[in-house]
């Protein structure tokens, strides 16, 4: 087994409910570790759980089940993992599978070192073998935008034993007995037929067979997502007006994910970007500016027009005319 000291336990060596961690009802027993290492995820107190993708993710670290997350991007995919390794102090690393990551970025690769003042070729070892021997979940991101070459080496690691052979030289890696792994994507490995996700792929039905759980996450229900936008906003706890325009702000975010979704737009409001126009509103103390800089901005200039329909519905105010052509 590979030591490492960021790792100051190889093993969970606690064990907690899924009510005592998160509040949610279920007779999982999770292990947990007593001390964080360097790759524990920060913790967010004010982060709201969905009570069915949580106990698919407590499934994946609990009983080692491979578990894939897919929803609309801005759904809090990743960060859903995260928060749970938070809390159960168990270290995680994320790759994303852009068109830049490699086999070799997974697997390793030869590599000229200096060793006793000579240049010696020696393999350096990817990020998988690496991850593959420690107590570690492993969350591969935009799954489905993966190159075919580098989805084939993951392919492997999802067979029941998970073990990694290492052509090169001649090795077999037996993963850790608290290895994990999850992935995220926006489809289902059916590709995207709606063009909306652009460079995800179809993925092999023989590779998605192999993940044990495939849980759909949605965006928050409207009343949890203001909660969430109103925790990160302290300052506004006791305005009546800043907790009612919230509300609103949460109800245009929804406007634009249902167009979204049918394809009458093409960007969408993410809980994310909820919170980035309160913390602008904040700073610029005018709603409508806020909301330009948050969000209408990046929007196509020929859906503007819509987005201000939907904004004069909300708030009842117009969007200054200049601002549909970006002029700010």
């Amino acid at each position: 087994m590979v030591h490492d000291k960021n790792f100051p336990l190889h093993a969970p060596d606690k064990h907690a409910s899924s009510m005592e961690l998160l509040g949610i009802e279920s007779s999982m027993e999770i292990p947990t570790f007593s001390k964080a290492s360097t790759y524990v995820p920060m913790r967010d107190e004010t982060y709201r759980f969905q009570a069915g993708v949580t106990k698919a993710i407590l499934a994946g670290f609990a009983y080692n089940r491979r578990t894939l997350i897919q929803g609309w991007h801005g759904t809090g995919k990743s960060t859903h993992i995260e928060q749970i390794a938070a809390r159960l102090n168990w270290p995680l690393m994320r790759i994303n599978l852009d068109s830049h990551i490699s086999r070799t970025d997974l697997i390793g690769r030869d590599a000229i070192i200096l060793k006793e003042g000579k240049q010696v070729t020696e393999f350096q070892e990817g990020l998988l073998p690496w991850a593959l021997q420690h107590p570690i979940a492993l969350v591969f991101d935009e799954y489905d935008a993966g190159r075919p070459d580098v989805m084939f080496v993951i392919q492997r690691i999802l067979e029941s034993s998970g073990k990694l052979t290492l052509l090169d030289q001649n090795k077999v890696i037996t993963p850790h007995p608290y290895f994990r792994i999850f992935a995220t994507a926006n489809t289902v490995g059916l590709g995207d037929v709606s063009g909306i996700y652009h460079g995800t792929h179809q993925i092999n039905q023989g590779q998605m067979d192999r993940w044990h759980i495939v849980a759909p996450l949605d965006y928050l229900d409207p009343k949890e997502e203001v909660k969430v936008v109103a925790s990160r906003m302290p300052i506004w706890k006791d305005d009546k007006q800043k907790q009612e325009e919230i509300s609103l702000m949460v109800e245009l975010a929804n406007l634009t994910r249902k167009a979204f979704m049918l394809g009458e737009i093409s960007t969408v409001m993410s809980p994310r970007t909820v919170i980035s126009w309160a913390e602008n509103y904040q700073i610029f103390e005018d709603i409508e500016l806020a909301f330009r800089y948050a969000f209408l901005a990046r929007c196509d200039e020929t859906e503007r027009p819509l987005i201000a329909e939907w904004y004069q519905r909300c708030f009842g105010n117009d969007i200054h005319e200049s601002a549909t052509h970006i002029q700010l």
